[in-house]
C-alpha cells in the first residue's frame, strides 16, 4: 500500500542503529556526531505474522510472501529545525511525507554517547521536537488563515466555517497543543484539518531506546516517556536498539541462543514493526494456493472489493465475490476442500468487511 512510518528524533538517540536493525542493513550511517544523517534512508521491512508460516506449511506453495511497511530514517532534528537551523526545513519536509512517526528518546545514560543537549532527559527531548513541528504547523495554517478569511468574506456560510476552523486550529497549536488532540466537530473540519497535512496530527509511537539494564528492568526514563504518552494517548515500546543491531547481525541460526540468553522470545523490533503496522490502521488478510502464499496488507474496515484492489486494480473494477475461509479454521482442518465440506466456505459480496486472517479467493470479470 505503499505506507511509511518515519523514525524521528534528536540526533545521537539511536535512529540510525534502530533503523539499521529493522531493516538488518547497514543503510543508515550510526555515528557518534550530529547531522551524520542527511538524506533519508527507506528499507521495506516485513510485518512478523507467525500465521504466514502456518499456512505456508498446510499449502506447501513454491514461494511465501510477507506483509511489508517502509521505515524512512529522518536526519536528527534540533532546537529551531523550523526556523532552518540543522537543515531543519528540509528534515521536516520529509516528515511530512512519512504516514506516521516513530519518535526515538533516549533513555540510557551513557558517557561515551554525546547528547546534543548535554544530558539526558526524555522530557526535555520531546518537548523540543513537539515544539518544532507545532512550529512547522502554524506556519501550514497561517496561510490557509489568509487565504479562508478572503472567501468568508463573500458571505458563504461554508467558506466562514471553514475560515473558522483554521483560526480555531492555530489558536490550539499556539497553546502549544499538538494538532491530534484538536477536536473537529463534523465531517467537513475532518476533511479541511485532514488536508493540511499537518506533522502533529500524524499518529505517533515513542520508541524508548534503553539500555539492557532498562530494558530488563525498566528505568525513570522510560516511565518519563509513558507519563507523556498516556497524556497524547498514544504508544510507547520500549526497545534496545543495540541489542537489536547485535541481533540482527547474528546468522538466523545463533539469534534463538542469543534472544534465550537474554531473556527474550522475539527481537523487541517484531513488536515495533507490529505496533506501527496496527498505529497505521492496517491489518492482513492471505491468499493461500500452490503457486503461493501471500499475507496482503489492506485498512481496517475495508471492504472486499477494496482488498481485491490490493492484489490488482482490475480485480476491483470486476470484483463478482470473494469466497473466505477463517484462518482458524483451515488450521484446523488442513485443506480448502475440507474447509468447503464442513460448510465454512463462505461466498461473500461487495458488502463484507474483510476481517484480519480472513484467507480469500476473488472471483472477477473485466
Amino acid at each position: 500500500m505503499g505506507l511509511q512510518c518515519g523514525i524521528v528524533g534528536l540526533p545521537n538517540v539511536g535512529k540510525s542503529t534502530l533503523f539499521n536493525a529493522i531493516t538488518a542493513t547497514n543503510l543508515a550511517a550510526a555515528e557518534n556526531y550530529p547531522f551524520c544523517t542527511i538524506e533519508p534512508n527507506t528499507g521495506v521491512v516485513a510485518v512478523p505474522d507467525s500465521r504466514l508460516k502456518v499456512l505456508t506449511e498446510i499449502m506447501v506453495p513454491d514461494k511465501e510472501v510477507p506483509a511489508t511497511i517502509e521505515f524512512v530514517d529522518i536526519a536528527g532534528l534540533v532546537k529551531g529545525a523550523a526556523s532552518g537551523e540543522g537543515l531543519g526545513n528540509q528534515f521536516l519536509s520529509h516528515i511530512r511525507d512519512v504516514d506516521a512517526i516513530l519518535h526515538v528518546v533516549r533513555c540510557f545514560d551513557d558517557d561515551n554517547v554525546i547528547h546534543v543537549d548535554g544530558s539526558i532527559n526524555p522530557e526535555r527531548d520531546i518537548e523540543i521536537i513537539d515544539a518544532e513541528l507545532i512550529l512547522k504547523d502554524i506556519e501550514t495554517v497561517e496561510k490557509k488563515v489568509d487565504g479562508a478569511a478572503r472567501k468568508a468574506k463573500t458571505g458563504d456560510p461554508k467558506a466562514k466555517a471553514e475560515a473558522d476552523l483554521y483560526t480555531r486550529v492555530k489558536d490550539h497549536l499556539g497553546a502549544g497543543k499538538l494538532a491530534r488532540t484538536f477536536v473537529v466537530a463534523n465531517d467537513d473540519e475532518s476533511l479541511w484539518i485532514r488536508d493540511m497535512h499537518l506533522l502533529t496530527r500524524k499518529p505517533i509511537l515513542y520508541i524508548a531506546n534503553t539500555d539492557e539494564h532498562g530494558l530488563a528492568k525498566g528505568n525513570a526514563y522510560i516511565e518519563k516517556v509513558r507519563a507523556i504518552a498516556a497524556k497524547e494517548d498514544a504508544r510507547v515500546v520500549p526497545i534496545c536498539a543495540k541489542i537489536e543491531m547485535e541481533l540482527a547481525e547474528l546468522p538466523e541460526e545463533d539469534r534463538t541462543a542469543f534472544l534465550k540468553e537474554l531473556g527474550m522470545e522475539e527481537p523487541g523490533l517484531n513488536t515495533v514493526v507490529r505496533t506501527a503496522y496496527d498505529l497505521l490502521g492496517l491489518q492482513t488478510y492471505f491468499t493461500a494456493g500452490k503457486q503461493e502464499v501471500r499475507a496482503w496488507t489492506v485498512r481496517k474496515g475495508a471492504k472486499a472489493p477494496e482488498a481485491a484492489g490490493v492484489i490488482h486494480t482490475d480485480f476491483e473494477k470486476g470484483f463478482i465475490r470473494a469466497e473466505v475461509m477463517k484462518y482458524d479454521d483451515i488450521v484446523r482442518l488442513k485443506t480448502e476442500a475440507a474447509v468447503k465440506d464442513a460448510g465454512l466456505l463462505r461466498s461473500e459480496g461487495r458488502d463484507y468487511t474483510v476481517q484480519d486472517g480472513d484467507v480469500m479467493h476473488f472471483r472477477f470479470n473485466v
